[in-house]
């Protein structure tokens, strides 16, 4: 076990996708402005690398979405992953969003907004065009009731753990220490201020300058150990203000994999598809039976990973029904005994892959039941990051199940570290809620599209 400092310039919390991005790219940025480097900085992880959320996630990277906050801040983030896709164990196989009638206007929203920042993709638009245009890349598709198709050409998905270490070897080749097994226990203010001076562990006290806390479903402890308040006040659109709103919530998320060859899901012309994403309000039924899964809107998506060893995705998340501060966040992921994906899942996933591709019919039997999947997101009230200033010198990067795609905001945090504020970080400000600034929303069953 590597010893703790007592003390370190900045403290970095969480040694996942944004801790370890921030930290990398700080060290960078102290160096450039001759400020220091490396060695003023520290990553603690209560596990170790890639142990918490971003070393579970199925990897995708997109810059789908209907805020356009988001939109400009994942296309500098799909920058980033293609600054070095090797460490990274990135794959820039594209994107697809595909759509049924109801969310035709908000892609197509998309698709113009995408244009205008430069971002390169294809929009199709009608039912037979759309069928035309994805039969095209896969000869066997037959989902019904699609009206429209964007197709990223950018974007793909990256190996999880594979990319983590991957950062944990940049940032450590400038310096930076990381340190595993140690668990934040509290803040220590300074006398007579609000600032921290002190990060308290199980492994005793650290003294620090600054503090930056990237901990993914574990931020309501943290938000707690600060005396940041767990209810607020939101405007809405209208000016009308929701008071004791909870602050976080949690959702349930479902993932899993197929156990067949990912080369299954080679495109026509022998290329590894893009990863897919398809909404539908055709009924959904059993590829068991036949039976009547849902008449409603839902949504999947999937892509062949050799990673996972097969074609690994997800569905919606469900709402765990109680308050925050009564969810058990641990054990995460795959060990936790009770958020993990089921058999109803694995029913419907698999019938839904069927309904997009002929080739998955009959398949749910090579589903890896045995493997356990999904885990908790903390979602704040919108759904959507807050990335801001607490307590004069503690930076909160709450991502709201986002983030293993946003590799970027590392960078823009450690710009406005050393002075340089962030335009693409503005929208994302706790006092967007105050002040009645929220995102729009789109008609997706997903809560983060």
């Amino acid at each position: 076990m590597s010893k703790l400092p007592s003390k370190a310039k900045v403290v970095i919390i969480g040694a996942g996708i944004h801790g370890l991005s921030t930290a990398w790219h700080l060290a960078r940025k102290l160096k450039e402005k001759g400020k220091g480097d490396g060695s003023n900085i520290l990553v603690v992880d209560k596990s170790g690398i890639a142990s918490g959320a971003s070393g579970v996630a199925c990897g995708v990277v997109r810059n789908n979405y209907f805020q356009p906050a988001m939109r400009e801040l994942m296309a500098h983030s799909v920058d980033v992953w293609e600054s070095d896709p090797e460490t990274f164990h990135y794959h820039p196989v594209g994107y697809m969003q595909i759509s049924p009638e109801c969310m035709c206007e908000d892609v197509a929203m998309i698709a113009q907004q995408q244009r205008d920042i430069g971002y390169e993709s294809v929009f199709i638009e009608g039912a037979a065009d759309s069928d035309t245009y994805m039969k095209n890349i896969f000869y066997d598709w037959r989902a019904k009731g699609i009206t429209s198709v964007l197709h990223e050409q950018k974007g793909g998905y990256a190996n999880n753990r594979k990319s983590l270490h991957g950062l944990a070897a940049k940032a450590e080749s400038e310096g930076v220490q990381i340190v595993s097994g140690v668990t934040v226990t509290g803040f220590r203010s300074g006398d007579q201020s609000e600032s921290i001076v002190a990060v308290e562990t199980n492994r005793g006290e650290i003294a620090c300058e600054r503090v930056i806390i990237g901990v993914g479903p574990w931020i309501r402890s943290l938000w707690n150990m600060l005396g940041l308040p767990n209810t607020i006040s939101i405007k809405n659109a209208n000016g009308i203000v929701h008071n004791d709103i909870p602050m976080w919530h949690y959702r349930c998320l479902e993932e899993g994999t197929l156990g067949v060859d990912p080369n299954l899901q080679k495109t026509n012309d022998g290329k590894m598809a893009p990863v897919m994403h398809v909404d539908s309000d055709a009924p959904l039924t059993s590829d068991v039976d036949d039976s009547l899964i849902t008449d409603e809107l839902w949504g999947i998506y999937y892509k062949p990973d050799f990673n996972f060893g097969g074609i690994q995705g997800g569905a919606m998340p469900y709402e765990v029904d109680r308050p925050a501060g009564d969810v058990q966040v641990d054990p995460y992921g795959s060990e936790s005994p009770e958020f993990v994906s089921g058999d109803d899942f694995a029913h419907m996933w698999c019938s839904a892959l069927a309904f997009c591709q002929e080739r998955f019919s009959g398949q749910i039997g090579r589903y890896k039941n045995k493997e356990a999947s999904g885990g908790l997101g903390c979602f704040t009230p919108d759904s959507f990051p807050v990335i801001d200033l607490f307590r004069r010198n503690v930076t909160v990067i709450a991502d709201s199940n986002h983030g293993y795609k946003m590799i970027g905001v590392g960078k823009l945090v450690a710009s406005e570290l050393c002075d340089d504020p962030s335009a693409l970080l503005e929208p994302f400000r706790f006092s967007r809620y105050e002040e009645g600034h929220l995102h729009p929303v789109s008609k997706s069953p997903f809560p983060w599209s």
